[in-house]
């Protein structure tokens, strides 16, 4: 429990960074940002926008840096990440509707990674030097190509060219969101592209992994010990598997700031209404707040799944708890 406290404090100390880094970077910016925003949009704003515009950058308010910080600290308290200049309604409720969409994806394809990853591997690696080895180099093939360039093929060839699976959103656009069958098959239809996708990307790493932990298991005592007390081999791959994964239960925080960054491309590619379609919108109109919001969720999103990672590996790996209780 010790050692779960200490990360939890590292993670808080972590955010604190990220929601101090968040509350300077916009007011370093040279110039009056304020004028400079309202100025292009023309008259096009109202005096909330341009209260949000104020609160982003501390333009135009009779305080310090210090009140300026403390007052942001009680918006993001209250869960007000300001007003989107373009969109022209509250940051939250923007990211509340895009969020889902993202984590849902980022979710499904990182479990399946993980889960397809660890069991080729797991079997690479106890029948090592076989023919399934030939899959080694064929996923390394797949991780190493940019994952908006894999997505724009698969796009062109399974989706425009052969029409096996439905192209571009993610539902048909015949269908009301809702929880009714109709609408749940059109969700996953359209999301299996994206998926394998990103599946393909980075399954590579999962199974190298995996294979390398299992051929050093193999030559462990307790395994050999175990084949020659002639238990089944369905055991004895389980019990050297169990102690393989755990290295890559430490990697699963690493890598999902890396499906994170992956993933937000892929939804350009397949115009998914995620996150990353929202990103690139409010880059593209200089929209500061929303820039912003989007940051800070993502941030937070991946320190939550890092700490999951952890509180997996201390459930898995009894030694963390031993080592803890010293």
């Amino acid at each position: 429990m010790r050692m779960l406290l200490r990360r939890l404090s590292l993670y808080l100390v972590t955010a604190w960074v990220a929601i101090t880094a968040n509350f300077i970077l916009p007011r370093l910016m040279p110039g009056n940002p304020v004028e400079t925003l309202i100025g292009q949009l023309q008259g096009r704003v109202t005096p909330q926008q341009v209260r949000a515009i104020q609160l982003a950058f501390g333009m135009g308010l009779k305080q310090n840096l210090v009140q300026q910080y403390f007052g942001y600290l009680g918006q993001l308290m209250h869960g007000n990440l300001g007003v989107s200049i373009t969109l022209s309604a509250p940051v939250s409720s923007i990211l509340r509707s895009a969020v889902p969409w993202t984590v849902g994806l980022i979710g499904v394809s990182t479990i399946l990674s993980f889960l397809v990853g660890t069991l080729a591997g797991t079997m690479l690696g106890w029948t090592r030097g076989s023919r399934f080895d030939s899959l080694i180099p064929l996923t390394t093939f797949f991780q190493a190509v940019p994952y908006f360039f894999l997505g724009t093929v698969v796009l062109l060839i399974f989706g425009s060219n052969l029409h096996w699976f439905p192209v571009l959103g993610a539902y048909s656009s015949n269908l009301n969101p809702g929880w009714s069958w109709a609408f749940v098959f059109s969700l996953i239809r359209y999301g299996e592209l994206p998926v394998i996708t990103i599946v393909l990307s980075s399954v590579a790493g999962w199974m190298l992994g995996m294979r390398n932990m299992m051929i050093t298991m193999v030559a462990e005592d307790f395994v050999l010990m175990a084949v020659a007390k002639g238990l089944p081999r369905r055991k004895v791959i389980m019990h050297a598997a169990r102690n393989a994964v755990l290295p890559s239960v430490a990697n699963l925080s690493l890598a999902i700031g890396l499906v994170v960054s992956g993933a937000l491309l892929v939804e350009l590619v397949f115009n998914y209404p995620g996150v990353g379609n929202l990103l690139l919108q409010a880059v593209l109109n200089e929209d500061y707040p929303l820039i912003q919001g989007i940051f800070l969720v993502i941030t937070m999103t991946v320190l939550a799944a890092n700490l999951l990672a952890d509180v997996m590996y201390f459930i898995l790996d009894p030694r963390t708890r031993t080592e803890a209780a010293i």
